[in-house]
């Protein structure tokens, strides 16, 4: 017997979740299904983001930043300390608290919002009279049908060629997040988001930090400048970064890992350490989705095909987040689900690719939205330019952090701002501010001109707008 629903949802992290409680909202019976568990094997929603990725990496951070500042910055404030030491499974103990506390909160709102949750992986079946057979393969089998379904499966962490994670010695993000002990030495393979991110937690503890980048240019996808702000301030902690280098045998042994690689003058070279996480990419997850019983469209690289407003090549079936086009960020596939929510219900669901932030939680943390100066030039965009540095800032001095600058981007003849660009103390808070005014087409004037509270950083972002115009107050 069937349970019947007007939206499906499969998957239920930030994307999948999210649809399914504004789907609900707008007065929809909805269904969604997740297959994570957590160690007690009850449902944890929440996807990769709230299980291996955003939120389990930002604890972890949080921990290693007070242990950092603990042991380098407390001094200069007259705190002493002594016999200072690091708890490694009290800090994973923590980020497992915040992460349960996540999957019980989505689990609430599900619940809030009247959306029928089964724990289990969501498959299609076939298509049927009103829509499409889902089955959910769990605990307990069931079997849905639903007028309309939303794929929101996410995506999965890509691998080495022939070096398949044993998240013991070859760390994805998942092992990365895992570690019980602080490694003397760690490895990175490739110079992606969450391993800089765990490659941060790590050296604030003490470990021995090196990257190897196959592209001959750090943060490639980053202002350039920034990128080079950047990259100097990790080089000053100590972080080991090495670009243009050739990946070759990959050997795990009673030492460690070995990496052999050639370097950027080709020079063969051997890196030995006792944890390498691979952080090169993220692949579509489709697996189990059962797409090619039911011609569901899938690209070159196993992502469901859609069109601008997620919808696939199957009548009534959407797909939103890191399964589909676009940048993998969970506040990407938010959007899409909302956005596809009010389509399904006849309103205008939008989503601008051009505002949507990304943010490396670092130290210093990277944040932009829009376009870098290095498109704008490849585009032949006349524009404007002007930055600002946090070692003019007040705010910054007192924190004892000034590391850093903003960078504002606006068209050279109408001043309309086309990017924003930061790394610095607290820009993951400080970018929003970018985004709401690229969203109403603000001009760099609008951002000189509106009052910003003393002392504060978001100044930096006020006077880097007021430098486009060649009139920065406190530089």
């Amino acid at each position: 017997m069937y349970k019947t629903f007007d939206i499906i949802v499969i998957g239920a992290g930030p994307g999948g979740y999210i649809a399914a409680i504004r789907a609900a909202q707008l007065g929809f019976k909805v269904a969604c299904i997740d297959a994570w568990k957590n160690s007690a094997g009850g449902p944890a929603p929440g996807g990769t983001c709230t299980n291996v990725g955003c939120i389990p990496s930002k604890a972890l951070l949080q921990s290693s930043e007070h242990y950092a500042h603990a042991a380098h910055s407390l001094a200069a404030h007259g705190i002493g300390l002594k016999d200072l030491s690091i708890d490694v499974r009290k800090m994973l103990a923590r980020k497992d608290a915040v992460v349960k506390q996540n999957n019980d909160g989505i689990l609430f709102l599900l619940k809030k919002n009247k959306v029928s949750f089964f724990h289990g992986r969501g498959s299609f079946v076939k298509a049927v009279e009103g829509g499409w057979e889902i089955a959910v393969h769990g605990t307990a089998s069931e079997s849905l049908v639903g007028g309309q379904v939303i794929v929101a499966t996410g995506s999965s962490a890509r691998a080495l060629p022939g070096l398949p994670f044993d998240e013991e010695n070859v760390l994805s993000n998942d092992g990365a997040l895992r570690m019980g002990a602080v490694p003397a030495r760690l490895g990175l393979v490739g110079s992606g988001v969450i391993g800089l991110e765990m490659g941060s937690v790590w050296r604030r503890l003490g470990t021995q930090v090196t990257v190897l980048e196959a592209l001959p240019t750090f943060l490639g996808a980053v202002d350039e400048q920034i990128a080079k702000e950047a990259h100097k301030a990790f080089v000053k902690q100590g972080l080991k970064i090495e670009l243009g280098v050739k990946v070759g045998a990959v050997k795990v042994g009673r030492g460690g890992v070995s990496v052999a690689y050639d370097d950027a003058q080709g020079q063969a070279q051997t890196l030995t350490v006792d944890r390498l996480i691979v952080s090169i990419g993220r692949v579509p997850h489709t697996e189990g989705l059962n797409a090619h019983a039911v011609g569901l469209r899938l690209d070159e690289r196993g992502a469901v095909v859609v069109d601008d407003e997620c919808r696939t090549n199957l009548p009534g079936v959407w797909a939103v987040g890191d399964v589909v086009r676009g940048p993998m960020l969970a506040h990407k596939a938010e959007e899409e689900g909302v956005a596809v929510a009010e389509r399904i219900a006849g309103q205008h669901g939008h989503v601008d690719f051009n505002t949507i932030p990304w943010v490396i939680y670092t130290s210093p943390e990277i944040a932009w939205v829009g376009q870098t100066e290095q498109q704008l030039k490849a585009a032949g965009r006349a524009y404007r330019a002007g930055s600002f540095p946090f070692l003019a800032n007040g705010r910054a001095r007192a924190l004892g952090d000034t590391t850093g600058m903003v960078k504002v981007l606006a068209d050279a003849a109408s001043d309309e701002i086309l990017g924003v660009h930061m790394v610095g103390p607290q820009v993951s808070e400080l970018i929003a501010e970018a985004v709401v005014a690229m969203s109403f087409r603000a001009s760099s004037e609008d951002i000189a001109r509106i009052c910003h509270a003393h002392p504060s950083l978001a100044e930096v972002t006020k006077e880097a707008a007021l430098a486009v115009d060649k009139r920065a107050l406190n530089f």
